[in-house]
């Protein structure tokens, strides 16, 4: 596989004998009290194997195309490409990395709902063909700028316009219409995609949209095109038990309406699913106000002694790490290092972002012991779209990533056809070792 650079551009600390991943956030913590105390992640990427081998297990018909846009972290890009995924892209930032990681054209599909032209300019100059579309407008702009593009049709589904306030994706009624202007435009339309939102609990969901898509594969037919992609979108979380209902859902509709002899490819769009996990935030408190019970309407619900609300800043927020929460994602209240937990009595708080602005709220209420300026929390489970681009809303840099695997993760990783000198070049393996002089004190040392 080709790598950005001819020399490793960053370092995995490899985890041996009985080191956890929290001794090893423990210890950054330690380094970082004793230095400017910046936020940071620490990757478990064994975590990315064990989800793919988990996903090989349970959806075994689907190819897995990574979603970018859920973390575009280069050692995230490196490793499931070495493990055969495809990916989605929605602009050519994600383009570029992923095709400098050596992905072939044929892998990438461009999606997006509004495509700038210079963009898909970009993706025919570089030979990616596989895009999505939903309306004629988007088509006619294809056509003018990418002739040979191979069409995704986005059919939209009930779900996903009651996750996003607003329906993406053509209805049905409007297909024919669509797949008929492509026609005429002399573009391929070569299968369809619809997306089933994870908040989604309906029963039905996947049976209503799997029965449209059918439709639509039937529509095109008529008219002349040859379809043999479905993708079934993303939508999943993460959890061992939602991708085996979700499998027990599908599967027997795919059975039923696209059967292995029809000829058509199945994939999916996990996101999410591979990264949350794999990540964790560590960050610092770098103020602290006591704020009155009822200032945000909390009076309803004291805290267990009835005491006043702290409100802690952090030198992370929504317009860094916490992005996810300007799109009314709930951010889980975060844990206390190990050498923070104590018996000590619990308070309502809630968790702000360095700007000072009112909608740098990361956690609305939650409950903490007292803490101090220079004390330090970690969110779990943080590797979701929190690891994009460098933000325009902050002119902070993005915090470092400290990069782990343990060594069983790593021989299963070369098991599986990984190695350090063909799929993962930009990498360097080396021993971790915990600092012999860290102790439990030098984590709480005041700012």
């Amino acid at each position: 596989m080709k790598g950005l650079a001819d020399e490793p551009n960053y370092s995995i600390a490899l985890l041996e004998g009985a080191t956890a991943l929290s001794d090893m956030v423990e210890n950054h913590i330690y380094e970082q009290t004793l230095a400017e105390k910046n936020a940071f992640f620490v990757a478990d990427l064994g975590v990315l194997m064990r989800q793919h081998v988990r996903w090989r297990t349970h959806m075994p018909q689907m190819r897995p195309f990574y979603v970018v846009q859920a973390n575009s972290s280069l050692a995230v890009i490196e490793i499931l490409a070495a493990l055969g995924t495809g990916f989605i892209c929605t602009n050519k930032y994600e383009l570029e990395l992923v095709q400098g990681c050596g992905v072939p054209s044929e892998d990438i599909i461009y999606s997006g709902v509004c495509k700038q032209i210079s963009q898909i300019k970009y993706a025919a100059k570089n030979g990616i063909d596989f895009l999505v579309c939903d309306n004629e407008a988007e088509l006619r702009k294809i056509a003018r700028c990418h002739p040979r593009a191979k069409l995704l049709l986005e059919v939209s589904t009930e779900a996903s316009g009651e996750e996003m306030g607003m329906a993406f994706g053509s209805k049905l009624k409007d297909c024919r219409h669509l797949l008929e202007s492509a026609k005429e435009l002399g573009l391929q339309v070569v299968g369809v995609r619809f997306h089933i939102p994870s908040s989604c609990d309906d029963p039905q969901a996947y049976s209503h949209a799997v029965s449209d898509a059918r439709c639509v594969f039937d529509m095109g037919e008529d008219i002349g095109f040859s379809m043999t992609i479905l993708d079934i979108g993303g939508g999943f979380n993460g959890s061992e038990t939602q991708l085996k209902q979700i499998n027990s859902a599908v599967r027997p509709l795919l059975d039923l309406y696209f059967p292995a002899s029809s000829g058509v490819s199945i994939m999916a769009e996990p996101g999410s699913y591979y990264v949350s996990s794999s990540f964790t935030l560590a960050v610092n408190i770098i103020a602290k106000e006591v704020g009155a019970r009822d200032l945000y309407g909390n009076h309803d619900e004291p805290s267990p002694n009835d005491e006043p609300e702290f409100l802690y800043y952090m030198n992370d927020g929504v317009y860094g790490s916490f992005t996810s929460k300007l799109a009314d994602n709930v951010i889980p209240a975060p844990a206390l290092p190990k050498s923070g937990v104590s018996e000590e009595p619990v308070f309502a708080s809630s968790l702000w972002g360095p700007s000072g602005d009112e909608l740098d709220q990361v956690v609305d209420q939650c409950l903490l012991p007292e803490l101090s300026v220079g004390d330090w929390l970690i969110f779990n489970n943080a590797g979701a779209y929190s690891l994009g681009p460098p933000s325009t809303f902050t002119d902070s840099p993005r915090p470092p990533v400290y990069y782990t695997i343990s060594t069983g993760d790593w021989l299963e990783m070369q098991d599986a056809g990984i190695t350090q000198d063909i799929s993962m070049k930009n990498f360097s393996l080396v021993p971790y070792f915990l600092h012999s002089s860290q102790s439990d004190e030098a984590l709480s040392v005041p700012a």
